[in-house]
C-alpha cells in the first residue's frame, strides 16, 4: 500500500477499535434532531483519525463531517468517522468509519471499514479494489428482476417526500429494495456485488468519497451531481452497469 492507504487503513482501524468498545454501551447525544442524532462519540473518533492522521501529514487539511481544518498542503483528507449514527446509537450493528484523501480534488486512496464484520475495502486510484486484501468486483446480474437495489434517504422533509416517489417506481421492478442506514457501505456493498445499485437525492462528500474510488476500481460506475443549489451535497448513482438503472430513476 502507498503511504496515503497506509495512513488511512491505520486511522480507520483505530476509529473502528474505539466505536466497538464504545458499541452498546450508554452513549452522549450532543444533539437529537428529528430524523438524526449527533453524538459525543462521533466528533471523538474524528479526533482520533485526525490526530493520526496530522501526525504523519502534518500540513494536510481535513474535511470531516465533524469539522474541517485548513492546510498548507495540497493535500485533503476526507472523513466520516461514524457513517450510521442512528444505527449505532440504537444498537444496529451496521455502520462505518470512511476515509479517503485527494490531491487539487483528485482522489488518491479510500478506505471503508466495518468494525463489526471486520470488513475494510481499501482501493488507490489506479488500483484494484480490495475487501481485506482480496481482490472484488461488482454482481454480474443483468436482469432488474434479479437486483437488489439500496436506495438512501436523507434528513430532512424535503429529501423524504422526494425519495418516496422513487423508491415506489423502483421497488416494482427488482427483486428487492433496502434502506440500511449507512451510505459508506451501501457503496462499498455495491463494489463487492452483494448490492447491484445504491441510489440517493442528497448525501455529502464524506459518506461516498472512497467509494467514488471504489465502485469504478471493482468495474462498477458511479454518476455523481452536485445540487444546484448547495455544491457541497450531491445526487448519486452507484451501479453495477450491467442492468438498465436508468429505468428504476422516474421521469
Amino acid at each position: 500500500m502507498s503511504e496515503f492507504l497506509t495512513t488511512a487503513v491505520d486511522a480507520a482501524l483505530l476509529a473502528g477499535k474505539l466505536l466497538r468498545e464504545n458499541f452498546a454501551k450508554p452513549l452522549e447525544v450532543d444533539e437529537m434532531q428529528a430524523h438524526d442524532i449527533k453524538l459525543e462519540l462521533d466528533r471523538r473518533t474524528q479526533r482520533l483519525i485526525e490526530d493520526h492522521i496530522l501526525a504523519r501529514h502534518p500540513n494536510h487539511a481535513i474535511l470531516g463531517e465533524e469539522g474541517v481544518r485548513e492546510g498548507t498542503a495540497d493535500c485533503e483528507w476526507i472523513i466520516d468517522p461514524l457513517d450510521g449514527t442512528v444505527n449505532y446509537f440504537y444498537g444496529i450493528p451496521h455502520f462505518a468509519t470512511t476515509i479517503a484523501v485527494r490531491r487539487n480534488n483528485e482522489l488518491l486512496a479510500g478506505v471503508i471499514h466495518d468494525p463489526m464484520r471486520n470488513e475494510t475495502w481499501t482501493v488507490e486510484a489506479g488500483g484494484p479494489a480490495q475487501l481485506n486484501g482480496q481482490k472484488i468486483e461488482v454482481s454480474r446480474r443483468t436482469d432488474l428482476q434479479d437486483c437488489i437495489v439500496s436506495m438512501g434517504v436523507s434528513k430532512t422533509v424535503d429529501s423524504i417526500n422526494g425519495t418516496l416517489p422513487a423508491f415506489n417506481h423502483a421497488i416494482r421492478r427488482v427483486k428487492k429494495m433496502r434502506m440500511l442506514g449507512s451510505a459508506a457501505l451501501d457503496i462499498a456493498y455495491v463494489a463487492t456485488g452483494r448490492l447491484d445499485a445504491y441510489l440517493e437525492g442528497t448525501i455529502s462528500l464524506w459518506d461516498i468519497a472512497a467509494g467514488l474510488l471504489l465502485v469504478p476500481a471493482a468495474g462498477g460506475v458511479v454518476d455523481l451531481q452536485p445540487h444546484l443549489d448547495n455544491p457541497n451535497r450531491f445526487r448519486i448513482t452507484a451501479t453495477s452497469g450491467r442492468a438498465d438503472f436508468a429505468s428504476l430513476l422516474p421521469r
